[in-house]
């Protein structure tokens, strides 16, 4: 199997502080998928960049203290991606894809962090500007390869995916506008579609057991009212590989939780 897990970390140094490096070197993955650093490449060097023998590629924000993606991994990728949106967003260290092709075969593992709207229309304008680029990219993508995309997605999909739906309608990370740009990337056979969110394949019904962050305000952890954020999307032939599913809740190394998937396929 290969085990695969997606986690956003609010920060590296943070989430050390609170166990993760341990929780890593014990679950050991093949590849994990990481966001919001919140750190810079000096501060990486000889502490984060390699975690239980796993390296990493990073993609670091300008802005220091703020977002940056990556991936570790036991395996050496066949070509390093950092970036797709070098007007905009790749300053904001959004996108990290490492390759693994062969002679027969094209194959990614993409870490992305979406943009998050909530704190005004500002940036809500800049969310839909990601989405807007991503989508065709991420077509492209599927044209020529294989991939599965982990990250932080900022969108809870359907009403399964958020605890309290009715009173969010309003609210970035459910409003309607996001939730039709996934229910386009997921469509069936569909050219502007066709990526499977690889969760819901394996648990089709879940509700409450879903979540994958919660707000540090009031009780939302302990009351266990959560949003389902964190996404493994894939194209259709690796997604039919997936075979098991779990969100990590023992510990709480952010205020998201890992999630890890095990495909039956091997790099």
């Amino acid at each position: 199997m290969f085990k695969l897990t997606s986690l956003n970390l609010n920060g590296i140094r943070s989430a050390a502080t609170k166990g993760v490096i341990p929780w890593i070197e014990t679950t050991r993955p093949d590849c994990i998928c990481v966001q919001e650093i919140k750190a810079q490449q000096a501060d990486m060097l000889d502490k984060f960049d390699v975690i239980d023998e796993m390296n990493g590629y990073f993609q670091f924000a300008e802005k220091k203290g703020y977002s940056g993606v990556g991936v570790y991994t036991r395996h050496a990728p066949s070509d390093v991606v950092i970036g797709f949106s070098p007007n905009e967003f790749d300053a904001e260290g959004r996108y990290v894809e490492l390759r693994f092709d062969t002679p027969t075969r094209k194959f990614s593992i993409i870490s992305c962090y979406f943009p998050s709207g909530s704190s005004g229309e500002i940036r809500q304008a800049a969310k839909y500007r990601f989405l807007a680029e991503l989508h065709p990219h991420l077509m492209r993508l599927r044209a020529e390869r294989d991939f599965i995309l982990c990250g932080d997605v900022n969108i809870a999909h359907t009403n399964a995916d958020i605890k309290n739906w009715r009173s969010n309608q309003k609210n970035s990370g459910f409003l309607p506008e996001e939730r039709s740009w996934m229910t386009q990337l997921l469509e069936k056979e569909t050219e502007t579609g066709g990526l499977v969110d690889v969760y819901r394949v394996l648990q089709p019904d879940t509700t409450d057991a879903c979540y994958t962050w919660w707000s540090n305000r009031g009780q939302a952890y302990a009351n266990n009212v959560g949003w389902r954020l964190d996404y493994h999307l894939a194209t259709p032939a690796i997604a039919a590989l997936a075979r098991r599913e779990h969100i990590y809740k023992d510990v709480k190394f952010s205020d998201h939780a890992p999630i890890t998937i095990d495909y039956d396929f091997q790099l």
